[in-house]
């Protein structure tokens, strides 16, 4: 059985999945965006992350990455987690983080929720 796919924006995600994410890129976004194509046919970028139950894409741009970092607290001047909240988010979410596999060529129309409302 497959995992359901989310496309969500960055701003719409619970503080949960948010620390998981942290930890998950604790240098940051903009390296890890992936270029897809939405269910309108455009290309849009996100940032991968799977949980146990959902594929997530988080959508972002590269220039909306740096600046989630940038205002983030959780990071420091170089863009680096810091290590109070990785050492707090790792206490919380020990076995949950899964590296993120997602086939882009295996989405479809159907496979994506956009979960946004």
């Amino acid at each position: 059985m497959s995992k359901p796919r989310v496309i969500k924006n960055y701003d719409k995600l619970d503080d949960e999945l948010l620390e998981q994410i942290k930890l998950n890129y604790p240098n940051g976004f903009e390296r890890n965006l992936i270029r897809f194509t939405d269910v309108n046919g455009k290309i849009a970028s996100a940032l991968p992350f799977e949980t146990a139950e959902k594929y997530y894409l988080i959508r972002m741009t590269k220039s909306e990455a740096q600046l989630i970092i940038e205002d983030d607290d959780d990071y420091d001047d170089e863009g680096i987690l810091t290590d109070e909240a990785r050492e707090e988010y790792g206490d919380k979410y020990d076995d949950e983080i899964e590296e993120a596999d997602i086939d882009l060529d295996e989405l479809s129309d159907e496979d994506v929720a956009d979960d946004d409302d």
